[in-house]
């Protein structure tokens, strides 16, 4: 299964909300800088957050941008089946092209790929962002010591 350059750029933006949770709202150009993504996205995607409740906006010079849930409440498959709801394929996860399934259904390959998609989910269900965080100081550690 493939992540969209969209959806990794929202994985990585409430990624960097929720490591700076406690210092409060985080502008665009922050977020977009300590993630390596460009800012043009990062006001879409943003914007498609806050409408799912993930995060908050605040205009303004002291505005910015606040992760709304703790981040331990939630997980990559969260943010992965917001991000892709209107552009997951209706298709078999192996299938090429965006078309239908020549088969029509009849593919012998189609459980087995239903289960991988699956067993994908599954890593992404039961990974949290703060586990990702703890993640990313476990490396440091790792690296420094």
């Amino acid at each position: 299964m493939l992540v969209t350059q969209k959806t990794q750029y929202a994985l990585r933006a409430i990624f960097e909300l929720a490591k700076h949770r406690e210092a409060g709202l985080r502008k665009i150009s922050d977020i977009a800088r300590a993630q390596a993504i460009p800012e043009r996205f990062l006001e879409v995607i943003l914007s498609q957050l806050k409408r799912s409740g993930f995060v908050m906006s605040k205009r303004g010079r002291h505005g910015g941008y606040q992760l709304m849930t703790p981040p331990d409440l939630i997980s990559v498959g969260d943010i992965l089946r917001f991000m892709e709801q209107s552009e997951r394929p209706l298709h078999c996860i192996a299938c090429i092209s965006r078309c239908q399934c020549p088969l029509d259904g009849g593919c012998a390959f189609r459980p087995m790929w239903n289960q991988i998609e699956n067993a994908i989910y599954h890593i992404y269900d039961h990974t949290t962002i703060q586990d990702l965080i703890n993640n990313e100081t476990d490396c440091a550690a790792y690296a420094n010591g």
